[in-house]
């Protein structure tokens, strides 16, 4: 069983940034996937925003390219999204989610960190 906990969410302005953070409980932290997702509204689907595996390991989002970065800190087994230049089609909730290397699906889900951004 893996825990994530989200933190880092909050109301901000068009043109802020914020940088979210997602712990994970796991001793093995270093062999999953971490993924943030975001859901912009009821009923949306979740969108992958970004992943790691490791520093060669990344994905993110063409959505985000050039704004949103995510990094991995192995001995904190926290993953952070930074997010720049926030506009308000930004606002969804922020999951981060993990899976073991290897596996296609996405095993594990934080609760959420709502993030707003205002015009």
């Amino acid at each position: 069983q893996v825990q994530l906990v989200e933190s880092g969410g909050g109301l901000v302005q068009a043109g802020d940034s914020l940088r979210l953070s997602c712990a994970a409980s796991t001793r093995t932290f270093s062999l999953w996937v971490v993924g943030w997702f975001r859901q912009q509204g009821p009923g949306r689907e979740r969108e992958l925003v970004a992943s790691i595996y490791n520093r060669a390991a990344k994905y993110i989002s063409d959505s985000v390219e050039g704004r949103f970065t995510i990094s991995r800190d192995d001995v904190k087994k926290t993953v952070y999204l930074q997010l720049n230049t926030l506009k308000p089609e930004d606002t969804a909730i922020y999951y981060c989610a993990a899976k073991f290397r290897g596996n296609a699906n996405y095993t594990y889900w934080g609760q959420g960190t709502q993030v707003t951004v205002s015009s």
